[in-house]
């Protein structure tokens, strides 16, 4: 189970553990799942089931122990996309989907145990402060941010401030806030019929050329033939 945002209750051997957004809990065949969100946590999960031959093993060679039940690993979007591939694959049953899913779940894997190897390189302090920061652009991504103005208020050293997310999150403060930008835009894309300005104001651009020029760059089409595409 994957907090993508907000956070989550979990209840083992009578105590209970609030786990944030960023953290991946991770289940043993037969282990009691007993766990509780609340509406205003306003949290958002992604969870997958699987099996097969030697699965400890396989976990362990990506650096996740199985027994650790509750593994930091970042709020990267890219979970979030894996995630949302396997949903769909699984609803569309498209050829080869089978075959598809299995790749998708050693991707989210592979991310977790980059995660978990970078996250060894921090103070518990440090992983904090990042981790606010995510929660701090996924909630305001369509504001205008200033990254240096961000750091001094957390009285932290912009330098410093960028180098440790990179590290921690794989992007720059500024890639992750366009790259919330971004999925959201195709999120609306995809399911309302808002207008290309409409979206492009919702996601944090005041100027509508200005973002189709720049979804094109990150996705390789339009706006207008994303949305055709989904839609056929």
């Amino acid at each position: 189970m994957y907090i993508a945002s907000g956070k989550a209750h979990f209840f083992k051997n009578s105590k209970e553990y609030t786990v944030s957004a960023g953290n991946i809990i991770v289940y043993s065949p037969h282990e009691p799942q007993n766990y509780v969100y609340y509406r205003e946590d306003k949290t958002d999960v992604y969870w997958v089931h699987f099996t097969g031959y030697d699965v400890e093993n396989i976990l362990a060679g990506y650096g996740i122990n199985a027994k650790d039940n509750i593994l930091y690993i970042g709020t990267s979007p890219d979970y979030q996309w894996l995630f949302g591939q396997i949903i769909q694959e699984l609803q569309l049953c498209r050829p080869k989907y089978e075959e598809l899913l299995p790749l998708l779940l050693r991707n989210i894997f592979i991310l977790m145990g980059r995660s978990i190897e970078t996250n060894k390189k921090f103070s518990d302090a440090t992983e904090k402060e990042i981790a606010f920061a995510v929660h701090y652009f996924r909630i305001n991504y369509s504001t205008e941010i200033n990254i240096d103005k961000y750091a001094e208020s957390r009285n932290m050293s912009v330098c410093w401030f960028i180098r440790c997310f990179k590290q921690i999150t794989g992007q720059t403060p500024l890639q992750y806030i366009l790259s919330l930008r971004i999925s959201n835009a195709q999120s609306l894309l995809e399911n309302t019929d808002y207008s290309i300005s409409e979206i492009a104001s919702s996601v944090g651009y005041d100027n509508a050329l200005y973002f189709s020029r720049i979804f094109r760059k990150q996705t390789g089409i339009s706006p207008s033939e994303y949305r055709k595409k989904r839609n056929i």
